[in-house]
């Protein structure tokens, strides 16, 4: 009897503080689905359906500028300069700690929220992934490239229909692997997954895409997750410790080296030129304190983690978009072929910097990538301390708001009545005019994220886009397999392609 009135007295009290909590904030009025207002349990239903990403964009046009999605969770329309501005005092909120190991000592640069940390540490490795640096990694894209060829050309012979999504994952994993350790993993010469690398990344992604939401819960979740068998584990440890070998194997090949043969820009009997990992233990090396071997391990698993999934969502939407636009195709192909005549150069690869130049090619993948950005859910942060006044609302302190790139990519008042449409002259012709149009377009445009946490390795996902994208439009047509034409996607966080199967027909 005395448990009982105890337990009813309890759940009164915790109804009275919401519903007191919910009467006198500042907050009540922001409109929002109904549960909303009450529980995270709406976002999580709805952010776990996978299609978010839409329901996100439906929301805007029914509410507004801002929407409630949780308790003090709230989704705006526009990148905030204060919100995502360089020097922004809004940290990243708990929803990044799905994305943590629970072990504090086992951090990286993605979901920390320890603003003065991320700020130095990405200080310190920010110049291995400018854009100058592309130049030295363009070798290693061109031997994926080489294979990814030779297997498209097996594929137009056999007509078999493949998943174009996969094949453009294998080729991203590749790239990264020369990249940062001059080793390829193999995925472009085996065509499937190794080690249950891929499984586990995407089991990965679901998860804490999932287990953020209920961050508290995450420490507990994460010791279940790692015992359930199918969870990818395997994958995950096969990963970790091919970093680990190769950084070892490195540091042991690099041991009786003189210090101009360990920094050597091109080397001359091979022209290999220095990976990553090189890079990164040089910096090591010259300041064990600034860069120590958790830097080196952390930054080189990170690539491997992060590098593939953004370029290869990127470029099965770039492809997609080309084949179902044959005029948008044709012109691209045309853009291509004036070149090669220009300088006789049809078999050879384009060089990145000359590639970049082309403005078709520039406006076919910027338009791809804003009509499908590879993420899909909003990248939350905290407002600081004093409150801030943003979509109109003066908003506490504690709250947290967040854009998704989606929203912001299908902004009708940004990108025209025709935003939902592929249509890459909409960047010629504002980049024309010069004018307020085009810099807010250029403002609502953020498909590797915004700010002081712009994705870190957007520049390396570009180069990898404008090397192959040219080369499959010059040797290869590729028409939709009928039995899976619909595009589907899976949005966890990145918006995945599913089952993006075409056929492989030769056009040389």
């Amino acid at each position: 009897m005395f448990t009982g009135l105890a337990l009813l007295s309890i759940c009164l009290l915790i109804l009275l503080r919401v519903t007191y909590t919910y009467v006198t904030s500042l907050e009540r009025s922001i409109p929002g689905p109904w549960l909303a207002r009450f529980s995270r349990l709406w976002y999580f239903l709805h952010v776990q359906s996978g299609n978010f990403h839409h329901e996100n964009i439906a929301l805007h046009a029914k509410y507004g500028p801002i929407v409630r999605v949780g308790p003090h969770l709230y989704s705006i329309n526009y990148p905030d300069n204060n919100v995502y501005g360089i020097g922004s005092k809004f940290k990243k909120n708990d929803w990044y700690e799905g994305w943590k190991h629970p072990s504090p000592d086992r951090w990286t640069l993605f979901p920390d929220q320890d603003i003065k940390r991320h700020a130095e540490t990405r200080k310190k490795f920010q110049n291995l992934y400018s854009m100058s640096s592309l130049v030295s990694y363009e070798k290693y894209v061109d031997e994926c490239i080489d294979i990814f060829l030779q297997k498209m050309a097996s594929f137009s012979q056999s007509g078999e229909s493949i998943d174009m999504a996969h094949w453009f994952q294998c080729y991203a994993f590749d790239v990264m692997g020369d990249i940062t350790y001059s080793e390829r993993f193999g995925f472009l010469d085996q065509g499937e997954d190794i080690a249950g690398i891929l499984v586990a990344l995407d089991n990965s992604m679901v998860y804490s895409t999932l287990a953020g939401i209920y961050a508290w819960a995450h420490p507990y979740l994460y010791a279940i997750m790692e015992r359930i068998p199918g969870s990818g584990a395997a994958g995950r440890n096969f990963l970790m410790k091919f970093v680990q070998q190769r950084i070892a194997e490195r540091n042991h090949a690099r041991a009786n080296l003189s210090t101009s043969e360990k920094q050597r820009p091109l080397d001359a009997n091979d022209g290999t030129p220095q990976d990553f990992l090189d890079k990164l233990t040089d910096a090591h090396e010259r300041d064990p304190q600034r860069v120590t071997p958790y830097h080196i391990f952390m930054m080189g698993l990170s690539n491997i983690i992060a590098g593939s999934d953004t370029t290869a969502v990127s470029l099965s939407s770039v492809l997609y978009n080309l084949v179902t636009h044959p005029s948008v195709l044709e012109r691209l192909r045309q853009e291509i072929k004036e070149y090669d005549a220009q300088k006789n150069s049809s078999n050879e690869f384009i060089p990145f910097k000359e590639a970049h130049k082309m403005p078709y090619l520039q406006a076919v993948i910027k338009e791809a990538l804003r009509l499908h950005p590879a993420t899909g859910l909003p990248l939350w942060r905290v407002i600081p301390e004093g409150g801030a006044f943003i979509a109109g609302r003066q908003l506490p302190a504690g709250a947290t708001v967040g854009i998704n790139s989606w929203v912001a990519h299908y902004d009708s008042g940004v990108f025209g009545p025709d935003a939902g449409t592929f249509r890459p002259e909409r960047w010629l012709e504002a980049e024309q005019e010069k004018g307020e149009q085009y810099q807010r377009m250029e403002a609502n445009y953020l498909p590797f994220g915004l700010g002081s946490r712009t994705c870190l390795g957007r520049h390396i996902s570009t180069l990898e886009m404008y090397k192959l994208i040219p080369e499959l439009v010059r040797k290869f047509d590729f028409e939709l397999d009928m039995a899976t034409s619909n595009w589907k996607t899976r949005n966890y966080w990145f918006v995945k392609p599913i089952d993006f199967r075409v056929r492989v027909k030769s056009c040389l």
